[in-house]
């Protein structure tokens, strides 16, 4: 299955579908972190290489699209600054990024982000996980907007993380958001969770 992974430079969703077989590719504005391999990565606009505008790339056809929009003008944690961002347009410009991946040409569609102005604007999320669902012990609402794709399921031992986790410290069961502040901070809350990453392949390859 060919499988693109839209805004992802970790390359671990990627990663994870390549290592069950999958013909993965992760693209985004930066470049692939070392950590994996940049052979599967396109570095370009998403939306210029589903459009097949991009020339160094050309044109392919995505049996499944996973994607990952900066969430900097959306999610509902930065409510404070909506006014500016409305006033200059920038959050308009970040919805029009996500209906246009939502409107891929593409049979199978999930789409990730926080808790986000695009259940009002757009529409509501299918499905909202956690963490210690997909076995970390912590805490961070992630909706997805699925097209031709199922829910995620659980793993098995879900409900025993979550007990585990209501015994640890705040900071450590909420530890993406007691991130301490610096110039990578940005990178390392915006990494999918190995966990959910396996998931994604398991249930969606």
């Amino acid at each position: 299955m060919r499988v693109l992974v839209a805004c992802e430079y970790s390359g671990r969703v990627r990663q994870a579908f390549r290592n069950r077989g999958h013909d993965a590719w992760s693209c985004d504005l930066l470049e692939a972190e070392a950590n994996y391999t940049s052979a599967f990565h396109y570095r370009c606009d998403v939306i210029s290489l589903l459009n097949g505008q991009s020339s160094e790339y050309g044109v392919r056809r995505w049996d499944l699209i996973i994607a990952h929009p900066p969430c900097t003008d959306l999610a509902v944690s930065g409510a404070r600054h909506f006014p500016e961002k409305i006033a200059d347009g920038r959050q308009q410009r970040a919805l029009d990024f996500v209906q246009a991946l939502m409107d891929a040409p593409c049979n199978k569609i999930a789409l990730e982000n926080p808790i986000s102005i695009i259940s009002t604007k757009i529409r509501k999320p299918d499905q909202i996980i956690q963490p210690w669902m997909f076995g970390h012990p912590e805490t961070k609402s992630t909706c997805l907007w699925l097209k031709g794709l199922p829910k995620l399921v659980p793993n098995d031992d879900a409900e025993h993380v979550k007990a585990h986790m209501m015994t640890l410290k705040p900071q450590e069961r909420n530890r993406v958001f007691h991130m301490t502040p610096g110039p990578n901070r940005w990178k390392e809350r915006s990494r999918t969770y190995q966990g959910i990453a396996d998931a994604m392949a398991e249930q969606w390859g």
